[in-house]
C-alpha cells in the first residue's frame, strides 16, 4: 500500500510515525520534525499546516496499516539512494531523542526503519 507520490512526503510520514512511536508526539518532536521539514519542503510556505495535515492522516491508521505502508513505499522509491535512506535513519534518532529520552516503543520503531532499510538494501543486491 502505497500513499505516498513523493519522496518527501513519505519521509514527513516516517517523522511522524517515529514521533508517535511511544504513542504520543512531545512538542520538542513537533519541533525537530518542523526544522527538518524546510530541507524537505523548500518551498512551503506553511509548514505547520502540512505537519498537522501529515500527522491527523497517520493517527487515523492502525500499527498494521503503517507498516505495511512503510515495507512498501521504501520499495517504490526504489531509486532513492541507500546513503540517503540513512540519512532518514538518523532524522528519526533526532526525532525520538528529541525530548532527552528513547523510550522502549522508540528503540522497537528504530530497529524496525532500521530493519525495513536494510532489507531493501539487500534486495538491490540480489
Amino acid at each position: 500500500m502505497v500513499i505516498h507520490s513523493n519522496f518527501p512526503d513519505f519521509v514527513l510520514f516516517l517523522y511522524v510515525h517515529m514521533a508517535f512511536a511511544d504513542e504520543s508526539m512531545h512538542g520538542s518532536e513537533e519541533e525537530v520534525i518542523l526544522t527538518k521539514m524546510t530541507k524537505l519542503f523548500p518551498g512551503e510556505t506553511d509548514l505547520k499546516a502540512k505537519f498537522e495535515e501529515a500527522a491527523a492522516a497517520y493517527k487515523k491508521l492502525d500499527r498494521q496499516t503503517v507498516m505495511t505502508i512503510i515495507k512498501e513505499t521504501f520499495k517504490h522509491f526504489d531509486q532513492v539512494k541507500f546513503a540517503q535512506k540513512y540519512k532518514i535513519y538518523t532524522d528519526m534518532y533526532d526525532i525520538v531523542n528529541a525530548d532527552g529520552k528513547i523510550e522502549e516503543s522508540e528503540k522497537h520503531a528504530l530497529e524496525n526503519l532500521k530493519a525495513i532499510i536494510d532489507l531493501n538494501a539487500e534486495s538491490k543486491k540480489a
